[in-house]
């Protein structure tokens, strides 16, 4: 029987094997990364409609405690610290109604209107194109969104 030396069954790979792999490996990312990257935006949408969604929430509540929602004067600060200007709330729970007012995914800061264009109350985020109106991606998101 024949020995065979250690060096001799160790086997590596090509260079023609490694550049297929990285052939390969480049045709997927370029496949994936594009629909990847689409998702920021996406995911920014969906995380400013939550906090719209836990805004409202809050305003809610503030109304059934003191029988009015804030006026757009006191603004969300109103469901943090209560609220120094007229209407005065008498009901207005001491721990507050939100830890803090929270930013948009876009770093700025949500808008509220009371009364509203939509409905008695309007919580929304001007988007990505930090404006007013838009179409797609830089629509505003609002409360009175589905």
């Amino acid at each position: 029987m024949k020995m065979q030396h250690a060096s001799q069954r160790l086997k590596g790979f090509t260079l023609i094997e490694v550049m297929v792999v990285i052939l390969i490996i480049g045709v997927l990312a370029a496949l994936v990364v594009p629909k990847v990257m689409s998702r920021p935006d996406e995911a920014r949408i969906t995380a400013a409609r939550v906090d719209i969604t836990q805004i409202t929430q809050a305003l809610n509540l503030y109304k059934l405690d003191n029988g009015r929602y804030p006026t757009t004067e006191q603004g969300l600060a109103a469901l943090v610290k209560k609220p120094t200007t007229e209407p005065i709330p008498n009901n207005w729970k001491s721990e507050g109604y939100l830890d803090r007012v929270p930013k948009d995914a876009w770093g700025t800061p949500y808008q509220y209107l009371q009364p509203g264009m939509h409905g008695a109350i309007d919580v929304f985020s001007f988007g990505a194109d930090r404006a007013a109106g838009g179409e797609g991606n830089d629509a505003d998101i609002g409360n009175w969104q589905d």
